[in-house]
């Protein structure tokens, strides 16, 4: 979780700069710090600890963290890095937030920029407007990698920023991208992309319901500049959506407008969302991540009451239980005499539980994790 200094200085820029909605909503989902955090390389597990599938990359503090065989690594300087996300080469996208406005690069896995992306500092030539400066959100690569999907306050009007959905060529300049989603304004906008293998992104948009409270909504859309087909009600609250490795489920965090965060689960078939199955209902839960080889997920969430947000797993046998073993048919005549014996009545071994994986860190619950096989 961020800091409480650090989370009072992002909410006073981004209110100022970005639009309340976003960051006030996500502030409402944060939980209260008492102690300091350490870093993750100060608090690596132990050799013999759990430990995760792949590399996971994840955010605290302005940097960039990479776990791997259950030991963190720092990828880049705490200098406001944050919203990691791989590309097909392995290298990341990630966001470099200043004080005024926030850019994409372009890093290898070890941190050295490999390209500035953004150049949001320039937009207009002499700044002498604060509202001239702009901002970056959420990079994403299409899968088949020539496509960048980001959250981008264009157009705005002044101090009314509102972050919409844009995509431009992976290796060309925003100058070259097109909106595609018309962000309601005072709200926040539209965040988080998330590209299709069918084409087409889910994304949060971020409105007021007909109670007129700030909520978030899952969105699918394939055309430019529409208004897409909404996945999930107002009254669900629903947003950061993570797709399965296999294209076939959702996960997402819903609040249904109230002081909670579920970690949800539905089916998705490329273009209709299943019903939502909240899988945890007691926590605060933020940014889930499917495992690359499917074995689980990942989210944050506190560690305690009132604590700094950790890094959580779900065993995949705890949300996906295997089904009841079968029992073969009887052939009329075959070699059984008498009724075939009753089965076990033995207890049935319950499906491994989440586990926390840190306990001492302050995870950035409004940076998406990623990760790689």
């Amino acid at each position: 979780m961020i800091s409480r200094i650090v989370l009072g200085v992002v909410l006073a820029i981004v209110v100022l700069t970005v639009g309340p909605g976003t960051y006030i909503y996500l502030d409402r989902h944060q939980s209260k710090i008492a102690v300091a955090p350490e870093k993750p390389t100060a608090a690596t597990p132990r050799p013999s600890a759990f430990t995760l599938p792949g590399t996971l990359y994840v955010a605290q503090s302005g940097a960039l963290y990479s776990l791997s065989s259950g030991r963190f690594h720092q990828v880049t300087s705490e200098a406001g890095w944050t919203q990691p996300s791989l590309t097909p080469e392995g290298d990341l996208l990630a966001v470099k937030r200043s004080f005024l406005y926030s850019d994409v690069y372009v890093l290898n896995p070890f941190g050295t920029v490999l390209r500035q992306v953004t150049n949001n500092s320039v937009a207009h030539p002499k700044n002498a407007d604060p509202g001239g400066y702009h901002w970056s959100f959420y990079p994403r690569l299409s899968p088949d990698g020539k496509t960048l999907w980001m959250s981008y306050d264009q157009p705005k009007f002044g101090y009314d920023v509102v972050l919409s959905v844009w995509a431009m060529p992976a290796n060309g300049t925003i100058k070259q991208g097109r909106l595609w989603t018309n962000a309601a304004d005072y709200t926040g906008g539209d965040t988080q992309p998330v590209p299709m293998p069918s084409g087409g992104i889910i994304y949060t948009r971020y409105t007021y319901g007909p109670d007129e409270k700030l909520i978030g909504q899952l969105v699918y859309t394939n055309h430019v500049y529409s208004a897409g087909r909404a996945l999930t009600t107002p009254s669900e609250d629903c947003e950061q959506p993570a797709l399965s490795p296999d294209g076939t489920q959702i996960a997402m965090v819903c609040s249904y407008e109230k002081q909670i965060s579920e970690l949800t689960i539905a089916s998705w078939n490329g273009s209709t969302l299943g019903p939502l199955r909240a899988v945890i209902t007691d926590q605060l839960v933020a940014q889930p991540i499917w495992a690359p080889d499917g074995s689980g997920i990942a989210y944050l969430a506190p560690g305690s009451p009132n604590g700094p947000f950790q890094l959580w797993w779900l065993p995949k046998a705890v949300y996906a239980p295997p089904p009841p073993p079968s029992i073969p048919p009887v052939t009329p005549g075959g070699p059984h005499n008498g009724p075939l014996p009753a089965p076990s009545t033995g207890p049935t071994p319950a499906p491994a539980a989440r586990m926390q994986v840190t306990t001492n860190l302050g995870l950035d619950a409004t940076s998406p994790m990623t990760w790689g096989g």
